[in-house]
């Protein structure tokens, strides 16, 4: 009996950028030395991958073009795979925004359709593209072992795909910095069948 076809991609959140914990949505800040030391450390000498792919934005396209010409894979950098864009909260604290009220982070969390900031991206737009690229991901990279380096919103949106979570439950979701999330696509006769194999972890 032939083996089914498979295609593994690792989901990589970036490590922490300049200027810490934030809503920093679209915002293009660069990695920390603790960022590039956490996703140093979270992919050690590792290499298991055909490619690697990033979000535009530099706290994940830097790691990924330094793997890449380390390892000497080809790289992608994907603009669609960008975080989801926070509005007004853009570069501000958790605490700069519970300090006028204290409930605002709850009420995101709880209900991000009904309670999204003002100006953000709906989270319906931000499903549709982040989908329309993990659907190019599986054709353009048919039975192989990709990297895909990109944000948390990025991950829990294809993770909520995966397993149909629908997106009022989205925030329930915890990526780590330089967490590793990775996804099995197994193909039956034209059908393919993701599986969560594990999340957040390292190699």
């Amino acid at each position: 009996m032939s083996q089914q076809p498979v295609t593994t991609l690792d989901l990589m959140r970036h490590g922490e950028p300049v200027g810490g914990r934030r809503y920093r949505g679209q915002t293009d800040d660069p990695l920390s030395e603790k960022g590039w030391a956490q996703m140093r450390e979270s992919v050690g000498n590792h290499c298991p991958w055909h490619s690697v792919i990033s979000s535009s934005l530099s706290c994940c396209a830097d790691f990924a073009r330094e793997l890449a010409e380390r390892h000497q894979l080809p790289l992608e950098i994907d603009a669609r795979l960008v975080e989801l864009g926070f509005g007004e909260w853009e570069g501000r604290t958790p605490e700069e925004l519970t300090a006028a009220d204290p409930e605002i982070l709850n009420r995101f969390r709880s209900d991000p359709l009904g309670h999204a900031p003002p100006g953000a991206e709906p989270l319906a737009s931000f499903r549709d593209r982040i989908i329309s690229a993990w659907d190019s991901l599986l054709v353009r990279h048919d039975e192989k072992h990709v990297l895909v380096v990109a944000h948390a919103g990025v991950i829990r949106m294809i993770v909520a795909h995966v397993l149909s979570v629908p997106l009022k439950h989205l925030f329930r979701l915890q990526v780590p910095n330089a967490g590793i999330t990775r996804i099995q696509v197994d193909e039956y006769v034209g059908q393919q069948f993701p599986q969560l194999l594990f999340h957040g972890g390292n190699l």
